[in-house]
């Protein structure tokens, strides 16, 4: 039986941390493979700390969960949790919580040395097409930050979101993964192609993504 996409990506973020061990770099600015791991798992299992990742007032209670979990747990004991997935309330939620996450993280760790080269396309059809359904369902959110300028994601295949109505649009085209890079806020390690008038365009360029 098939493995579920954001299953699948999970897995293979693991068995990265386990092969490239805790001090191998991201593309997240100044954290390590064993703080990506520290992350993920306080991101599951301590969801009032994680209110600090997007609400400032709770950051640095997030900041102190985040080094009390690092001292508590080994590397491995980190990857381990992660591997096992969200706590049993959150699992119903795994696939809409998760699927862009653990691609993106995943990517953090495979691009973070410097070769930003994409995975095979055959390689991961099946993650790139849950990843285009959910831009589809929540492109306007992510893409909150350009305000009044309108924006459609080209797939590489020519199907389009609409992800901004405003009266100039940029475009952004490339293959699913590198637009959820680039929309998560890894402009210099996506593979894409900005288009669209020069306003537009330039907007898009400046636009500050992720959290």
């Amino acid at each position: 039986m098939a493995i579920a996409p954001h299953r699948s990506e999970r897995n293979a973020l693991c068995d990265l941390f386990t092969r490239v061990g805790p001090a191998a770099p991201t593309l997240c600015e100044g954290w390590t493979t064993s703080d990506l791991a520290t992350h993920l798992v306080v991101r599951e299992r301590k969801p009032l700390a994680a209110l600090g990742l997007v609400l400032p007032p709770f950051a640095a209670g997030l900041e102190r969960t985040m080094k009390r979990t690092s001292k508590e747990k080994t590397y491995d004991g980190l990857v381990a949790l992660v591997r096992s997935g969200p706590p049993s309330l959150l699992r119903p939620f795994d696939a809409p919580m998760n699927m862009s996450e653990y691609f993106i993280h995943h990517e953090d760790v495979r691009r973070g040395g410097g070769d930003t080269t994409p995975r095979p396309e055959s390689d991961i059809a099946d993650v790139e097409e849950a990843l285009w359904k959910s831009m589809g369902r929540g492109s306007r959110l992510l893409t909150r930050s350009l305000a009044s300028t309108g924006l459609d994601l080209v797939h590489s295949d020519g199907r389009v979101v609409h992800a901004r109505s405003g009266e100039q649009a940029a475009t952004l085209t490339g293959r699913p993964g590198e637009i959820a890079l680039y929309l998560s806020g890894r402009k210099a390690a996506a593979h894409v192609e900005v288009g669209g008038p020069p306003e537009a365009a330039a907007a898009l360029r400046d636009a500050r993504f992720g959290i």
